[in-house]
């Protein structure tokens, strides 16, 4: 019987697997080369997987901010209520290599503590 719901499951989810991966970008589009250091509020903070966000303005241009899993954010010490709407915090991260006003973040600064997100 139980074999019965097992083979469509696994099948299912085997095509699933190419789908999922697919759906979330790799590190590739960054250039690790070229630290941005930016210290502004941020703006709508986005508290979800597979990782949060936020929007920030640099350069004249509103940048789109890729952060970590929130498991991995919070582990760490950095909580949803940190990283609140308009709160002034520092990030340190890649821009994309196309010129996307995009950033993905490596720390975190703020009230004095320093937030490792990909280490």
């Amino acid at each position: 019987m139980m074999r019965r719901y097992l083979v469509p499951f696994a099948a299912v989810a085997a095509l699933s697997a190419p789908a999922v991966a697919l759906a979330h970008h790799g590190w590739g589009a960054y250039d690790a080369a070229q630290l941005v250091k930016v210290t502004a509020p941020l703006s709508d903070v986005s508290w979800s997987n597979p990782h949060g966000g936020a929007k920030v303005r640099y350069q004249g241009k509103v940048w789109d901010v890729v952060l970590a899993p929130i498991a991995r954010m919070e582990a760490r010490g950095l909580s949803k209520a940190m990283l609140s709407t308009g709160k002034p915090v520092t990030l340190e991260g890649y821009p994309r290599k196309d010129g996307t006003a995009e950033m993905r973040i490596e720390r975190v600064r703020l009230n004095g503590a320093v937030v490792e997100l990909r280490r």
